[in-house]
């Protein structure tokens, strides 16, 4: 019988109370009595029993203990009263602040997750009090499901009407994951402050509360902007809870978190100092600090702590003594803060074999390899095979003219050949920008005229990538950074504060670690294939079983052949006749690389390859991007001095009885401006059009060229014109 039209609403009706309302407060009436109606005994059961805490053992590539993770072993004194009350008011002001007055569960705050659970189609993690929380180490365990959140809220009551609060607080506290091995504030106190709980600051106790929700990705020592940004927030809600007066308040805010610097001394001024981390028996603490912050962006900080993992690295010991050597040499007889950083990468596998990343990680607890994650967690980095950002606790830094091969990748995938004829002027302003950030500059206001992009690579000529780049598009050589592996280097064409890359992303603006920078010069040398850079050969679990082996990876080709071998023809040519002349090992078909030296000479790099390693040295002061001007003789430090002198004595060691055969001839890519090409560049300076691939006369450079002294790139920006990273077309750092 069909339905008359008057009595569809009525039946809407019926059928939502039905399927909705009723089951709703059906379900309603029974947490209510699971809650709040009297309860027999025994009303809990017995908690889980705790995880035994396994060591995680390190192994470099020959079998030899380099280091172990454990869970940090303080504890906090055995009394509640122990824990100071500025403590308690801090995590219950960020955690829970009707923790006094619920009764294990807040139904305001639950009601609230429920909805999103209903609306969201999933279940959410959210409104969970104190106890909550405690139960759910406890009891119930870490399943994510809407059945284990109903007995944790059904435990959490029969909890509260057994134990006091303080109790209650105490336990929560005792055994709470803090970051960094700290299970329990007592551990966080001495692992960060190096000293008991009960001598906590207010800010101190600010910054612990704050790391709770988010231990791993807000630790400070890794994520110091992060930190302070939470532990602002913790302060911000004790003062609106009326935790704590104004005066108190307007003390702790002042007190920034600062990390202990190189000379090991605390800084002046209100600050929360925290001190580094003290990795557990390592004999290689930038190796092993990389491959503990590697495993817990993959597999979480419980398992990498407790889990007794065996971890086997792929370090070469032969070749991070060789690394090593070759760093202190060039550091001896200069101080900090002037540092360098050195990573060694295998082509063909990704296996990292060498990381030096300062000079002291002990004082330091920065490691200067890696780079920064900002707006990045570890949720968002561990994807397996694919190239993962690692923070290193401090940030990235330009890499200068050493990108230009990535804008010189993209014009090769777009069909602009390496003898392409561009002009190369002192000067070049970006067509329709306006204003005095719109010229870029070659060093000395050197002008080349007309200049192959093959020698204007050799000789890093500003004016002509400030060219290529208006050709194959800023956001298209963002995508190629990112794809290559600098992970810094958004994808989309936007920085982390999501304003567009400008123009001089091409001459190095945006930054990147060594790591990285390695990482992306790698897949050049492996014809186009990338292998994700790993510290990791092998990890497998306290039974035995292999969770991850990357030791039989087959790789992506993230380029074409013939893309990646045209690179490593120019960039051989820097390392034969070019700015990067020093790096020379006796190589000249096997050796590529690019000098970079960013604005006012504040970074300085070489990177260069065989087949068989890819190495980035970066070398500049860390407390800030500052000149690196009359350094043991050196008037101006560029990337062809230092970077490429300790390359080269890296290298010269590393490829000692190692075969490298040649890189192949490349073969043809199309022909500048045929039909059909993606693009069609801007009109060279000339009628001296050439077919690539085809045999090309060299170009002559013009009297007018500045030549550049020793190990110093003609291509460099002049030192005096300011730089910064716009959305518009400006001049950029130095070649």
């Amino acid at each position: 019988m069909q339905l008359s039209m008057n009595r569809l609403p009525q039946a809407i009706a019926v059928f939502v109370v039905v399927t909705f309302v009723a089951p709703a407060v059906t379900a309603g009436t029974a947490l209510g009595s699971l809650f709040f109606l009297p309860l027999p005994t025994p009303s809990l059961p017995a908690p889980q029993p705790g995880t035994e805490s396994r060591v995680t053992h390190v192994y470099d590539a020959q079998g030899n203990q380099i280091g172990i993770f454990r869970k940090f072993e303080t504890k906090i004194p055995a009394q509640p009263g122990d824990i100071p009350e500025i403590l308690k008011q801090a995590v219950i002001a960020q955690e829970d602040q009707r923790f006094y007055s619920h009764g294990g569960v807040d139904l305001r705050a639950g009601l609230r997750a429920l909805w999103a659970n209903l609306t969201g189609g999933r279940t959410v993690q959210g409104g969970s009090t104190i106890t909550q929380q405690y139960v759910k180490g406890a009891y119930t365990g870490g399943e994510r499901s809407f059945a284990r959140k109903l007995r944790e809220a059904v435990l959490a009551s029969r909890l509260d009407k057994k134990l006091t609060k303080d109790e209650i607080l105490y336990r929560y506290l005792e055994n709470v994951y803090l970051g960094g091995g700290a299970y329990g504030v007592g551990a966080a106190a001495e692992s960060y402050f190096k000293k008991n709980v009960r001598d906590l600051t207010l800010s101190e106790a600010a910054l612990l509360a704050g790391l709770i929700r988010s231990p791993t990705s807000d630790e400070p020592r890794s994520n110091p902007g992060r930190a302070e940004a939470v532990r602002l927030d913790v302060l911000r809600k004790m003062h609106d809870q009326d935790r704590i007066d104004d005066r108190s308040y307007a003390e702790a805010r002042a007190q920034r978190i600062v990390l202990v610097g190189e000379d090991g001394r605390v800084p002046d001024g209100p600050v929360t100092v925290v001190h580094p981390l003290e990795l557990q028996s390592t004999t290689e603490p930038y190796f092993v600090d990389y491959v503990r912050r590697w495993l817990v962006a993959r597999y979480g900080d419980d398992l990498v702590y407790r889990g007794g993992l065996r971890v086997e690295t792929s370090l070469d010991p032969a070749l991070q003594g060789h690394a090593e050597a070759a760093v202190s040499r060039t550091l001896a007889g200069t101080r900090p803060p002037l540092e360098m950083a050195l990573v060694a990468v295998e082509p063909g596998t990704g296996l990292v074999r060498a990381v030096v990343g300062g000079r002291d990680f002990a004082v330091s607890n920065v490691n200067l390899a890696l780079g920064d994650c900002p707006g990045q967690t570890p949720d968002t980095r561990a994807k397996r095979d694919t190239p993962v950002c690692i923070g290193g606790g401090g940030s990235g830094r330009q890499p200068g003219s050493a990108f230009k091969p990535i804008t010189l990748a993209k014009a090769f995938e777009e069909g602009i050949g390496p003898s392409r004829v561009y002009s190369g002027p002192a000067a070049y302003t970006f067509p329709g920008c306006s204003g005095s950030q719109c010229t870029v500059h070659n060093v000395e206001s050197g002008s080349y005229g007309a200049i192959s992009l093959r020698q204007a690579t050799h000789q890093s000529v500003n004016t002509v990538y400030a060219q290529l780049i208006g050709d194959v598009g800023v956001k298209e050589t963002a995508e190629m950074a990112h794809r290559l592996g600098l992970t810094m280097v958004n994808e989309d064409g936007r920085q982390p504060n999501g304003q567009p890359y400008g123009a001089s992303l091409t001459l190095g603006a945006a930054e990147t670690s060594p790591l990285d920078m390695a990482a992306a010069f790698a897949v050049f040398a492996n014809r186009g294939v990338q292998q994700a850079a790993t510290p990791v050969a092998r990890v497998l679990d306290a039974d035995g079983r292999v969770l991850e082996d990357n030791t039989r990876r087959k790789g992506k080709r993230v380029l074409e052949e013939p893309v990646a071998d045209n690179v490593n023809d120019v960039l051989k040519g820097v390392v034969t006749g070019g700015t990067g002349r020093a790096a020379e090992i006796g190589r000249p078909g096997a050796t590529a690389g690019k000098t970079g030296t960013s604005e006012t000479f504040g970074d300085a790099w070489f990177v260069g390859y065989t087949r068989a390693l890819a190495t980035a040295v970066w070398m500049g002061y860390a407390d800030a991007r500052r000149p690196m001007q009359g350094i043991k003789g050196v008037s101006r430090v560029y990337g062809g001095t230092f970077p490429a002198q300790t390359w080269k004595a890296f290298m010269a060691e590393a490829m000692k009885g190692v075969d490298t055969p040649d890189f192949p001839p490349p073969a043809p890519l199309l022909a500048d401006l045929v039909p059909g090409n993606r693009r069609s560049p801007s009109p060279p300076p000339t009628a001296n059009f050439v077919i690539v691939g085809a045999p090309v006369a060299p170009v002559t450079v013009p009297s007018t060229t500045v030549p550049a002294p020793p190990g110093q790139e003609p291509g460099a920006a002049n030192p005096l014109l300011p730089l910064p990273l716009p959305t518009t077309p400006t001049s950029a750092p130095s070649g």
